[in-house]
Order: C-alpha cells, then structure tokens, then sequence
C-alpha cells in the first residue's frame, strides 16, 4: 500500500474546494457523471483506432444510492486507471487527464467527443463528500485494479483491489450536512438536469416494463366467457438520459415530427407545438449544433429569459444565456452544443470570450438566413405567423445592426387592411401618394385599430395606406429606421389632422376671415381648458369632423420610448398633452360662430368636444355620463 501527500500548492485546497469552487454543490454529481463519460469515449475511440485490444461492447453508466451506507456510487465502464495513472491523474490536481488525452488524439478531434476541461472536476466529489474513494481498472492487458482513497485532508492510500471488470467507480462517503444527495428524487432531479442528453447511457435503478416477447392470450371458460390473462412484466435497467438527442444528428436525418418530438421532450409542461425551428450546424471556425425554436409569442418583453438551455459536449453548461445567445433570441426556446464554450467559468467571462462572441455573431446570422429561407418558400405562411414572432423580429433589428441589415429581406408591415408588405414593397406602393410637397415619405401608422378607427377612414378616404403596428417597442424602431432609410417618417393616423400629416401644395382656403378666426379663437380658448388642450384653427374639407383631437406625434413617441427604455429624460414624466384641431370650413363651427345666445353656444362647443374626445377614448367616468344625459336631452 503506498501513503502520500497530494500534490497541492496549498494545505487547505479541500477546504477551498468546498467553499469557492463551484457556486452550486450540487455540481459535483454533473463533474463525476462527464468524467465518466470522458472515460467511456476514450475507450471508443481507442477501439475504433485499434489502441485498445478490447471490446467496446454497450457501456453504461450507473449511479445507485446506498443510504444506509450513507454512499453514492459512480460506476463507468471505460477506459480505467492504472495506480500509476491514478498517481498521476488524481494527486496532481493541475493536470487534466483528459486535456493530455485530446493533445495526444488531437486529430480525432471533436468526433472523439472527449469532454475535458476537468483538472478540478473529480475534486469536486469533496464538496459532498467526507471520504472519497476510487476503485479502477485500466483496460490495458496485465494491469492490477487499484483503490485509492482519501478523507479531504492532502493524505491519500493507494492500494492494490480486487476489481476485475475494466473501469472506474467512485464511492462518496456523503458528509453530514449533504445527505440530501442519499435522496433517490434528489439523484433523479440532478441527473435529468444536468445529465440528461449525455452520450453514454445512464442507469440509475431499474424499471418494470411490459415483455415485449409476451403476447397475452385469451381464453373462454366453460360458460363462454372470454378472459385474458395478464401481461406479464420484466424488469429492466432505467436509463435516465436520451444519449442520442436531435441536435446531435444532421438535419437530413430528422423530419418535422422528430423535431417536435424532441420539443416535447425538452419542454413536457408546454402544450402548444412551436411555429418553425432552426437547425444550427457548423464545425468551422468553430464547432456549434442546436435546435432553436420559435413559440408563439407575446407582446411582454419581460417574459422568462431562461428557455434556450446551453451544452458543452452534451453536459448542461446554463440555461441563463443572456450574452451568450443575443439578447433579442433570448425569448426562444431550444439548446445550443459547443465544445469551444468553457464549461466550468461564470457567465461574466463567457460574455468577454472571443470564441462566445463569434457564435453570437453566427447565431444571429443563421436566424435571419432561416427567417428568409422561410419567407421566400411559403410567404402565406410566414404572414399567417407573422403576429406571433414579430416581437422577435422587431427587438432583432433594433439591438443588432447586422440583423438590421437582414430583416428587410423578411421583416413584414401589415396594414389594417390585412395586407402584407417588405419595406421595399411599403416603399414601392406608397411613395407617389404619401411623398409630401417637401419630398418626404410618409408612412402612416395605427397602434389600435379600433380606437383610431376614425382617422384611419379619413386616411383611407384619400387613398393612403395604413400600417397597423402595434408591439410595444415599435416607437424605438421608427426612430431606428426614421435615422437609417433615407428622407422617411412615420405618423401615427392621430398625430394630426390628414392634410396636416402628408402636407401637399393644394392648401384650402378657409371660409372665415381673419377677423372672424380670431374671435372664433378666444371663444374656444375661452369655453376649453388650455392645460389639456392646444386649439389651432384649419382649413379643411366642409365635410370633414367640425372638432379632431390629435396627440403630436413626437411628444408621444418619446412617453412611450421612455415607457420601455429609452427616449428623452424626464418624457415619461409630462402629462398628456393633445391639440384641438378645428375645421373653420365646418358648418357646425359656423354656428359656433354666429349663434346670439351664449348658453347654446356653450352646449355645441361641449357637445363637440366630447364627441372629439370619445373618438380617442378619452371621455371616462362621470363626463362620460354627463355626456350621454347631455346627449339624450338634445333629442328629446
């Protein structure tokens, strides 16, 4: 038997260990079960290039509780130690056994699957455990089976075993204040979380299933009566992980059900089926799969942020991604696999690496490649959806510039109308009619189709398009855009009177002199409260509404910028404020005019008003009651 000190650069390294070196305890049991599974791919690899003289076979994995024993065991199947690699592997912390592995086999490359980067994961045993112990034979020929163990102080045993089967199991000795992890459901938690796509099998307990070699029969008795005997059941190992998941395969060996499967499989509690997926695979400049999906979509943006779950080789890395995933594809769902993302770093250091960088940037591109691809192959489809994930789409063009550039290939406007159209298409159908006597295209907006419905039709009635856009960030993308595509602006329907928003050469004439405007201006100054509104006098269609209330389309949009972050400081923060437009060709204002008697004048600009303002929604509460009384007098 061999005694010895492990070969630390400090006294007190367990106690570290424990403290510092993982944020979550519950880590070591992912640490054991990839180490393992680093073991088993090795000796594949080595089978399959000859190196190893043994049968590869169907290796598990197996992890079993001994809660009377207070012991957790961790048994593989794989490449196993020598004492002398145990010496060298285990006892110098600093030197990863799989890192020298995947340098020595670097040609395999990533088809080895080697997981490594795990010089500190075995330690991580310690965080649980007060006494680890490690049984193992190496499968070399001629090699003895070793037992090493240790109490978490630097001292260490190392003596022959007498294991006979190639492989390594480790025995945690759980410590009192861990022996949550000799709960069978806490095992099973950990190891669906962490370990469930893993690429060897994992036994953990076994299960009763039907026997698929037992066809039940059934018989009649002597009265006629049919019976059928029971079906008979066998026991089989439970396999907790899927070791062959989607993403791991190439597209063109799976069809739209196998995705949707593994959907179902991913998220169990989701019950509506995703709109569309992307298939990501590249292997240069760096190695990247995973399935991304589109759900359907909600107008929130504070939604959870936590459903695209990250992997390294397999192993649950996080299912916080924000900096990794870019932030606009942080509402999807799906996995991402890389062996290029380190697995054991805060989040903080993934966000600064020049490797998670570039797969953002990929990311990001692959999307809009997809979105495109969709787009062009079935448009009818892509509108159909088109309300579902535009919120995606929308927050994608104003945080990322490249995406930006993409999205017109895809990115849709729709009108009240229910028609469809790109940016070029908007601009194609638009620009002889909606360009105004200074040469600016404007885009005419509603961000509710009921409450504007009035302005709308009085847009309509001139022939112009109306967009319907409503999510909640779209005021920072007009502004995006109103700054990017050359000499536009957008105007919601109510940000002014028709002739006011598309200003054409043709200026009407009003009715009223100068002198009577001005006497029609105090009147109203006069009957309406100035804080709430701003009257101005214009010239318009006799027809036209005799009052419109409008709301100035930059003040507005800067509230609702600052509502969602961003816009001018202190925006939020004013009152609402809107202007009384009032048609001086209406006869009703002509009335308003002339009329001898001050009360009657004082009903028809009330009347008016309220009419104007239930046109926005603005009449609430007691003036709304007022007004139906006020209304139903002047009929009687």
């Amino acid at each position: 038997m061999t005694k010895g000190n492990i070969n630390v650069s400090v006294e007190n390294i367990f106690p570290l260990i424990k403290k510092f070196l993982y944020s979550d305890h519950e880590i070591f049991l992912r640490e054991l079960v990839s180490n393992a599974t680093d073991a088993t791919l090795k000796l594949k690899h080595l089978t399959s290039i000859g190196e190893a003289k043994v049968e590869y076979g169907n290796p598990k994995i197996e992890v079993k509780i001994d809660k009377e024993g207070k012991k957790l065991h961790i048994i593989d199947q794989g490449i196993g130690m020598t004492a002398e690699e145990i010496e060298k592997y285990i006892n110098q912390i600093a030197f990863s056994g799989a890192e020298e592995f995947l340098d020595k086999y670097k040609d395999a490359g990533k088809d080895s699957g080697i997981i490594g980067h795990f010089g500190l994961g075995f330690y991580s045993a310690f965080m649980v455990a007060e006494k680890v112990e490690i049984i193992s034979k190496s499968f070399k020929e001629g090699t003895e089976a070793a037992r090493w163990t240790c109490d978490g102080s630097p001292e260490f045993t190392l003596e022959p075993a007498d294991k006979t089967d190639r492989g390594t199991e480790i025995i945690l000795h759980i410590a009192e204040d861990s022996t949550e992890f000799l709960e069978e459901s806490k095992i099973r938690e950990l190891l669906t979380k962490y370990n469930k796509f893993m690429p060897i099998p994992i036994k953990f307990g076994t299960k009763e299933v039907n026997d698929p070699d037992h066809k039940p029969e059934t018989k009649k008795d002597k009265d006629g009566k049919e019976t059928t005997e029971p079906q008979k059941k066998i026991t089989v190992d439970n396999i907790i992980n899927n070791p062959n998941p989607a993403w791991t395969k190439q597209p063109t060996e799976l069809e739209d059900n196998d995705y949707k499967a593994f959907y179902r499989e991913m998220y169990p509690m989701q019950f509506e089926e995703p709109l569309f997926h992307i298939h990501l695979n590249v292997d240069y400049p760096f190695n990247l799969t995973g399935i991304l999906y589109f759900p359907k979509m909600t107008a929130d943006l504070n939604i959870q942020k936590d459903k695209i779950q990250l992997y390294q080789n397999q192993v649950f890395v996080t299912d916080n991604v924000e900096g990794i995933v870019p932030e606009f594809l942080t509402m999807l769902r799906g996995v991402i696999d890389s062996p290029d993302i380190p697995l054991n770093v805060s989040r903080s250091y993934l966000q600064a690496d020049g490797n998670v960088k570039k797969i953002s940037s990929y990311i990001t591109r692959k999307v809009a490649d997809k979105l495109k691809s969709l787009f062009n192959e079935n448009r009818e489809d892509f509108e159909k959806k088109w309300n579902d994930i535009k919120i995606v789409i929308e927050y994608g063009m104003l945080s990322e510039d490249k995406f930006f550039d993409k999205a017109d290939a895809f990115a849709l406007y729709p009108t009240v109308d229910g028609k469809y159209y790109t940016y070029q298409e908007l601009f194609d159908k638009i620009k002889d009619n909606q360009t105004d006597k200074d040469g600016k295209l404007v885009i005419l907006y509603a961000s509710n189709e009921d409450a504007q419905h009035s302005y709308t039709e009085a847009a309509k009635a001139k022939g112009y398009e109306v967009l319907l856009l409503d999510s909640p960030i779209v005021s920072h993308l007009m502004q995006k855009m109103e700054s990017t595509k050359e000499n536009i602006t957008f105007a919601r329907v109510d940000a002014d009177h028709i002739d006011n928003l598309i200003k054409k050469d043709d200026t009407k004439i009003s009715k009223l002199t100068e002198e009577q405007q001005k006497e029609l201006d105090e009147i109203l100054k006069e009957a309406i409260p100035s804080e709430k509104f701003m009257v101005q006098l214009e010239a318009m269609d006799s027809d036209a509404s005799p009052f419109i209330i409008t709301q100035p389309e930059f003040m507005r949009r800067m509230k609702e910028m600052q509502a969602t972050g961003g816009g001018m400081f202190g925006m939020g923060n004013m009152p609402e404020m809107y202007n009384l437009v009032v048609n001086t060709n209406s006869e009703l204002v002509g009335e308003i005019l002339n009329t001898k008697t001050k009360k009657k004048q004082e009903r028809l600009i009330s009347q008016s008003l309220d009419l104007a303002r239930l046109s926005q929604g603005l009449l609430k509460g007691k003036e709304l009651s007022d007004f139906i009384k006020r209304s139903y007098e002047m009929i009687k």
